[in-house]
């Protein structure tokens, strides 16, 4: 049973769902009206429950081809790190942790690893009636089908998505990004400037500002210019590339600019705003943030997790990073094993050396080898007698017993020298390296290659050996 009162709505069990609809006596009063009043309040009572104040938009359908063959068969956010988590974890992490409930993701290339790993947001405690996070990827309509063109053309393509749940406020943010932040508190921010749009930024060494877009601000943090990339910057505010807009803000400007080919908010819809008078402030963090789209900056972050006081704390208790767990068994480490400075995942099994390095989940390291300053993840076998230094090694991968990797003189990459730097070997998943060969630095290796691939068993610095998929 259902009682009506003016401004609330009492069930049979007593539960008050706040609420204050005009002339509720007079609708129960009239006898012909009693049924069209169980229908509004009804109607309004579904309507106060989905209602919510931030919801969350979540790009992660980016290849991340600066990462090359790490991202040849799984998106960006979908990459392991750490040891133990994928990207994406980071953000999905920092939703459920400020208290944003309700998330799209919004998935594109690759997405296959992505969906399965964060399934119904169990992990997260996403799996919501009401919320939670919910898989965008594009879809046919009803008179064509259409990829995500833009990063505001992805969110512009799913405006029935937000309009269902009809914020206040629409947190925009990418997948790709490792970092702990309170987006409550950006939040609180917005709320107290009343502004419109606000963009997370955090400053950054002046001799690299050149490589961000950064915004010029007033003395109360609203911006007043931006400069995409200047080669003379005039602030060191960067750009994190997260948002938060007032929905009908966000909404107009999205209809607006739909026209717009390849539309994207950096481009587009900040600048739309900035020009049309809307309030557009600057959120200053200045806690740890790490973009890991290069290979030597996703080498770098993982390395910084094995410092002796690490500026990243992945055991952090008021701050956690959640998972999605694998049913995996114990990790073994033989009596002759040396582990100096390590993260080591679930169910590897340790028998050489491992110095200053991030094992995955699973991972074999044979009797006698030995790894040094590099990641290796799920699944890998390392074989007996090998050297590894400075690589990154990609899940299901085979190495052979007595192998050097990373060894000799550091010559550019041939083949992308823009993208295999910085002297690390990089094998992408599923490859297979046979034995008693030898690979260089600023190398690259994809598929399962044969002694034949290996002249007299050497591959020298700055070769490329890709024998599986297209890689572009």
């Amino acid at each position: 049973m259902i009682v009506y009162y003016k401004s609330a709505v009492y069930d049979s069990r007593n539960m008050c769902v706040s609420l204050c609809v005009d002339a509720h006596e007079s609708y129960v009063e009239k006898p012909g009206k009693t049924e069209r009043c169980r229908e509004r309040i009804q109607q309004e009572v579904e309507y106060a429950l989905i209602k919510k104040e931030m919801i969350a938009m979540l790009l992660a359908g980016g290849q991340g081809s600066r990462l090359g063959v790490l991202t040849q068969s799984v998106a960006k956010p979908a990459v392991g790190f750490g040891g133990k988590y994928r990207i994406i974890d980071f953000p999905l992490s920092n939703c459920i942790n400020s208290g944003v409930d309700t998330v799209g993701v919004l998935t594109q290339y690759q997405p296959l690893r992505l969906n399965t790993h964060i399934g119904i947001g169990i992990p997260w405690d996403l799996d919501r009636n009401i919320g939670g996070v919910s898989i965008l990827p594009p879809y046919e309509k009803s008179t064509e089908a259409e990829w995500y063109t833009g990063t505001a053309n992805a969110i512009y393509q799913n405006l029935r998505f937000m309009e269902y749940y009809n914020p206040e406020y629409v947190l925009v943010l990418g997948g790709d990004h490792i970092y702990k932040m309170d987006y409550e508190e950006m939040l609180d921010f917005h709320k107290r400037n009343n502004a419109d749009v606000t963009l997370a930024t955090i400053p950054v060494p002046w001799e690299e500002a050149s490589r961000f877009g950064v915004v010029i601000t007033d003395e109360d943090m609203r911006i007043r210019e931006f400069e995409e990339k200047p080669a003379n910057p005039r602030s060191n505010l960067a750009s994190m590339g997260i948002y938060i807009f007032t929905w009908k803000v966000l909404r107009e400007a999205l209809i607006t600019l739909s026209e717009q080919e390849g539309c994207d908010f950096g481009k587009h819809i900040i600048p739309y705003c900035h020009n049309r008078g809307d309030r557009v402030f600057a959120y200053e963090f200045n806690g740890y943030w790490r973009d890991v789209g290069t290979l030597g900056s996703y080498w770098a972050a993982n390395m910084e997790l094995i410092d002796i006081v690490p500026v990243f704390d992945l055991y952090d208790e008021y701050w956690k990073i959640y998972t999605k767990g694998e049913v995996i068994r114990p990790q073994y480490i033989a009596d002759n094993a040396v582990i100096n400075r390590a993260i080591i995942g679930e169910g590897t099994e340790v028998y050489g050396e491992v110095h200053n390095s991030v094992i995955g989940e699973g991972v074999t390291i044979g009797e006698g080898a030995v790894v040094r300053d590099s990641i290796i993840m799920k699944g890998t076998s390392v074989g007996k007698g090998t050297y590894i230094e400075k690589a990154i090694i990609a899940e299901n991968v085979v190495i052979g017993d007595n192998c050097k990797l990373g060894v000799g003189e550091e010559v550019p990459n041939t083949w992308k020298p823009h993208i295999y730097s910085e002297g690390l070997v990089t094998i992408g998943e599923d490859s297979v390296v046979p034995h008693d060969v030898t690979i260089g630095k600023n190398t690259v290796i994809l598929g399962g290659t044969t002694e034949d691939d290996y002249p007299n068993g050497v591959l020298e610095s700055g070769a490329s050996l890709v024998k599986a998929g297209d890689e572009s």
